[in-house]
């Protein structure tokens, strides 16, 4: 195949405007006169324009909650309690799964009580999880149904459920699924995600998020030649001979060391602004370690969900501890992965990038609750304005990776690399290139894909791309020295779409992994 008439985004080769493929891999990069004469027998395809650069990749999705936000009640864009009530009314069939709630910005100040909940279901069970997945409201139905609820740990009898009696709610709503209704949620999501450009994904699962015939089937479909890949990870210590029988890539992901701050579970050293409590640590330093310790000589990457300070501190004591242990240079090699690490100094990033950890992040976080007025300082106070700190993790030397970790925030890369450039707090983004670079590349790289050629547009490089219709590219570098250097011709640095606030983003034409077409304009119209 030959690609001609585009704008390729080959590093090195800021003028290519054509690109050759042949048994799934790139063979050339170069401009249209020589691509013609070079590959005269190749089918041509005409870009008329559109931009090609290498597929996003998503390093932390849950594919089912997430194709279940597509095909049942969304609850995103309500702006209230009664509209949550609203969408419970009208909902159909004998169960109702909803995600997408919050609260703090709602005129009540609070989502529906248990009551309000029942007035509506109609006696259903009712499971409603909040934007973060950290608490749900349920109805008293669904309470009935999952014995053990009433009375554990995170039990309000007319509140939002957290903790343990959330995680029992979501285990019985989950398992009253059809195995059907959890494929087609699955299948419509990774659909979804193609046509934004999304090649690969990663599926981070749990005992407390999903189950292993939920991960099993998901990465069933991402074996599909119409469908992007998916690596699979799940979150549970010792479990290391359900990683054997399905190939994960390693005992990560939501292996929870807190909860999330929207919903106070995450862990602080000082209480929340807003509240008395600290929030949960669910693993300490000893748990931890041994972790790493064992994936360390297992082959497997280790990784867990940390967001607050004190879970942070916490997994920084246990990498210490495993360093002593297995030596850092072993545990460097492991590259674990860290997910969402939202509250860590400069001192405690300088530690990870010893240990060669990746942080798996989301810039969306931060454009949805970032800011002097956003979620985060209404939990935190003044230490909201600190959470995500990418470029000085950058800085530190950490490898990045961003996702969205959907359905918490929406599969949309471009609008996700926008935002870790445009960063709520001024001084906490980074470049266009490394954001793209760590959405792309930094995907790859987090589950063991690091040969120099994967995530980039080269000869011998894997021909997984997207092609965008998009306006003008840009260069922009850190400073006005890099600057000019960066739009110089003799750089050799390709450009990228412009994200400034409020410009039209690219939109997705075609997605291909390895030589297949997984999306093309149309598809999901018909």
């Amino acid at each position: 195949m030959l690609l001609l008439g585009g704008r390729i985004h080959a590093p090195g080769a800021p003028d290519a405007t054509a690109m050759a493929v042949q048994d799934g891999v790139v063979v050339w990069v170069g401009q249209d006169g020589p691509a013609k004469a070079l590959y005269p027998d190749f089918e041509v395809v005409r870009l008329d324009g559109a931009f090609v650069a290498p597929a996003f990749v998503d390093p932390h999705v849950h594919a089912t909650s997430a194709g279940l936000l597509l095909t049942g009640l969304d609850l995103t864009g309500c702006t209230s309690s009664a509209d949550v009530l609203d969408a419970v009314r009208r909902a159909e069939g004998d169960i109702v799964w909803g995600h997408g709630w919050d609260e703090t910005t709602w005129p009540e100040g609070r989502p529906p009580t248990r009551a309000e909940i029942d007035a509506v279901a109609g006696g259903r069970r009712v499971y409603l999880s909040r934007i973060d997945v950290h608490s749900a409201l349920v109805s008293s139905a669904a309470v009935d149904h999952a014995p053990g609820t009433r009375g554990s740990d995170g039990w309000d009898p007319d509140g939002p459920l957290s903790r343990t009696a959330h995680h029992r709610v979501r285990r019985v709503a989950l398992r009253e699924l059809s195995a059907d209704q959890g494929t087609t949620a699955a299948r419509a999501f990774l659909r979804h995600a193609a046509s934004r450009g999304v090649a690969s994904v990663h599926e981070c699962a749990g005992p407390d998020i999903s189950g292993l015939q939920d991960l099993a089937d998901v990465m069933a479909l991402g074996r599909s030649d119409s469908l992007p890949d998916v690596v699979g990870y799940w979150g549970e210590i010792g479990a290391f001979e359900a990683a054997r029988e399905l190939d994960l890539r390693g005992l990560a992901g939501d292996l929870f060391v807190d909860g999330a701050i929207g919903s106070r579970t995450a862990a602080l050293h000082e209480p929340y602004a807003d509240a008395t409590t600290s929030g949960n640590r669910y693993l300490d330093t000893g748990d931890i370690a041994e972790h790493l310790i064992e994936c360390t000589n297992a082959g497997l990457q280790a990784g867990f969900h940390v967001i607050g300070d004190a879970a942070v501190s916490a997994v920084v004591d246990g990498f210490a501890k495993a360093a002593d242990t297995v030596g850092r240079d072993a545990l460097a090699a492991a590259r674990h992965r860290l997910e969402h690490v939202e509250m860590i100094t400069m001192a405690q990033a300088e530690q990870v990038a010893s240990w060669g950890v990746i942080a798996s992040m989301q810039p969306m976080f931060d454009a949805a609750w970032g800011g002097p007025d956003g979620m985060y300082v209404q939990r935190l106070g003044e230490r909201g304005t600190t959470l995500n700190p990418f470029s000085m993790l950058a800085r530190s030397g950490v490898a990045l990776a961003f996702g969205s970790d959907a359905p918490v925030t929406p599969v949309d890369p471009w609008r996700s690399v926008q935002a870790a450039v445009h960063h709520r707090t001024p001084g906490s983004g980074v470049s266009a290139r490394a954001a793209f670079t760590a959405h792309t590349r930094g995907g790859w790289r987090a589950a063991g894909v690091d040969d120099g050629l994967t995530g980039m547009l080269v000869p011998g490089a894997p021909a997984t791309y997207a092609v965008w219709e998009t306006g003008d590219l840009v260069v922009a570098g850190s400073d006005s020295r890099v600057q000019r250097w960066s739009t110089d011709p003799r750089s050799g640095v390709p450009g990228l779409p412009a994200l400034d606030p409020g410009v039209e983003l690219p939109k997705c034409v075609r997605t291909v992994l390895r030589g297949k077409t997984i999306f093309e304009k149309g598809w999901l119209d018909g």
